[in-house]
């Protein structure tokens, strides 16, 4: 830009240009020939072969030495004027040619192959690689060492910052630039050049731009700009401003005395240092001291680790006891396992008995409940109407119609029919959750034709006070509406109550409106098997034993009425007999015949000669429970 090339002032004064301020260094336009060599004897070294090359080479090495010992102004004047005959001797040996342009790189018969392989030699001979170091003086080693920068004739080096160096290297103003190269082609590294200069001398030019560097040219970078000594100085001219008031006398005094007053201190501080160490050397070290802390050190020592071993001690005590109880719980484990075994060992024929067992009893049980099935379908029958709709049954000949009773319908089915009906039915529910070990979620209650069903589980409100929980299987009187629908709800609660009996059988009920075909089809399904249906088991229930024992004992029950009646057959002719002295009579009775037995042996006969033993006598008391439902039972 046009603004880069306009002169701008430095900011850093000469003298106060230090090394720590500068940043970077370039070099601008290599030149690997020594300006002081290139003379007219430089047409014999010129050559391009390698010979010629480790000439040159030898040559450079044998002209190196020199190099270390001229300054920078008379090597840079060597080299202009060694240019300067060189050009005039190889003008006077080289015959005239025609001028060669970047078109014509050789004989009109050169191949593509040649020229571009002059094309590289060309580029190899203008280019290499760089780097430089830092030398000051009394310092025996470089203190900075750039970075390596390949294949290029002009190289901008990286930056680098001296603030961190000690102070005789970055306030230094005098420095050494030594830069090293080598060929593409060569792997061997070349002493180039080396510039002793001082930085108060430097040119600042400001930019790089617009500017035609001579060979070797160094720029170096400060913070303020780049600085060269082959340009003359381009600094503008400093701004019109107002005066600034500067400080007055009393307070540069006040500095002044200040600075006094510091290396006075500074003074007085080096001699109390140098007094402090006469001191110290003059007077004899006293070591007891310190052999008293070491011993003192080595007693806490002694000390910690004396505790440190009878924590390991107690440590390991505690695992021994550990090591102790595990290995007796373990051979009591084993102990355990070895009887555990031992007991699956012998569990194991038990559990297939019991297996067998329980399959024999499942089977058994399903039998029974084929057989009661049966027998209840035998004692209820469900058989279809004749002549009527499809799922028309009726029940011991009582017609029943699917949960719909209408005007068409009440003037064929009476209401009393319906009722008895619904009883039956009831009734046979009831002792369906018995026989199949599921309990109705709506108990029923079946007294013939005046049964009903109770609801503890709906949420039900009643206007005049606590609500009824029991729902009517029958018709109210007088075409009540409330009651008509408490029939209504009844029936539902029945049919609810045949649904769950056929869920637990695993039956799926279609239309929980048809009671009757519902049942039908549970009985059916109860009832069906390959197998033949088991007999009833002897024994019946115990309460039919009363009959034997009527023949047999003689049982005086008290009467209630006043003309006394005693029997069991006269209460059934119409006595007024309580059933619980009937049981009462019976119980005392049976517990006799088991006194008797107990003296005279079992089996044994009464004073009149008869067989008193009973196929139950084995129980100490006497119920009115069945053992006909029970599997082998002898």
């Amino acid at each position: 830009m046009s603004t880069l090339s306009e002169p701008r002032r430095p900011r850093l004064l000469p003298q106060n240009r230090k090394l720590r301020h500068l940043k970077g260094l370039s070099l601008r336009n290599l030149s690997f020939a020594p300006a002081h060599l290139r003379t007219a004897d430089d047409a014999l070294l010129g050559g391009r072969s390698p010979q010629n090359q480790r000439v040159k080479l030898e040559a450079l090495r044998e002209t190196a030495p020199l190099q270390h010992s001229r300054s920078s102004g008379s090597l840079r004047r060597d080299s202009l004027r060694a240019a300067a005959a060189e050009t005039a001797s190889s003008e006077r040996l080289r015959p005239q040619r025609p001028r060669r342009t970047s078109l014509n790189l050789g004989p009109t018969q050169a191949t593509p192959w040649s020229r571009q392989r002059t094309l590289e030699e060309l580029v190899d001979a203008a280019v290499g690689d760089v780097f430089f170091t830092l030398h000051v003086k009394d310092e025996e080693e470089p203190v900075y060492i750039s970075e390596v920068r390949e294949r290029s004739a002009n190289f901008d080096f990286g930056f680098f910052d001296l603030h961190d160096r000690e102070p005789g290297v970055s306030r230094s103003c005098h420095l050494t630039i030594r830069l090293w190269a080598r060929r593409p082609k060569n792997p061997a590294w070349v002493f180039l050049l080396e510039e002793t200069l001082d930085l108060r001398q430097l040119n600042f030019i400001g930019t790089l731009l617009d500017r035609r560097f001579p060979p070797n040219a160094l720029i170096f970078h400060l913070e303020d700009g780049p600085y060269s000594l082959d340009f003359p100085s381009r600094v503008s001219e400093p701004k019109q401003s107002p005066p600034i008031p500067t400080a007055s006398y009393s307070a540069l005094m006040k500095l002044a005395n200040l600075e006094t007053s510091i290396d006075d201190a500074i003074e007085t501080q080096a001699k109390i240092v140098h007094q402090i160490n006469q001191i110290l050397e003059e007077t004899p070290p006293d070591t007891s001291h310190t052999a008293n802390e070491e011993v003192k050190l080595a007693e806490k020592y002694i000390s910690a680790q004396q505790r440190a071993n009878r924590l390991a001690e107690r440590r390991r005590d505690q695992l021994r006891q550990s090591l102790r109880s595990r290995r007796a719980a373990i051979a009591d484990g084993r102990e355990a396992q070895a009887r555990a075994a031992e007991d699956m060992a012998n569990g194991r024929e038990k559990l297939e008995a019991n297996r067998r067992l329980v399959q024999q009893t499942e089977e058994q049980i399903h039998g029974q409940r084929r057989r009661i099935c049966s027998e209840l379908s035998d004692i209820l029958p469900i058989t279809p109407i004749p002549n009527a709709p499809p799922l028309s049954f009726q029940i011991c000949n009582i017609p029943l119609p699917n949960s719909v009773y209408n005007a068409s319908i009440a003037r064929t089915l009476n209401e009393d029919v319906l009722s008895a009906g619904l009883g039956l039915v009831a009734l046979l529910t009831r002792h369906l959750q018995s026989y199949l070990s599921h309990p109705l979620p709506y108990p029923l209650f079946p007294y013939g034709s005046r049964s009903h069903a109770r609801d503890d589980i709906s949420r039900l409100t009643d206007r005049g006070g606590p609500p009824r929980r029991e729902f009517p299987l029958y018709l109210p009187r007088g075409g009540s509406t409330a009651g008509q629908w408490r029939f209504e709800y009844a029936w539902f609660l029945l049919n609810k109550d045949i649904e769950s009996l056929c869920a637990s059988q695993g039956l799926r009920v279609v239309d929980i409106r048809a009671t009757l075909p519902n049942l039908k089809y549970l009985l059916y399904v109860g009832s069906a098997g390959s197998d033949e249906v088991p007999e009833r088991k002897k024994g019946g229930v115990r309460g039919l034993w009363l009959s034997r024992l009527n023949g047999r004992v003689s049982i005086e029950m008290p009467s209630s009425s006043p003309n006394g009646g005693g029997s069991a057959a006269g209460s059934r002719r119409g006595s007024s007999v309580d059933m619980s002295q009937h049981g009462e009579a019976l119980r005392n009775a049976i517990m006799r015949r088991g006194d008797a037995e107990d003296k005279r042996g079992r089996g044994s006969r009464d004073d009149d000669g008869t067989d008193m033993a009973l196929p139950f006598a084995d129980e100490a008391k006497f119920t009115l429970r069945t053992r006909g439902l029970r599997e082998n039972v002898g």
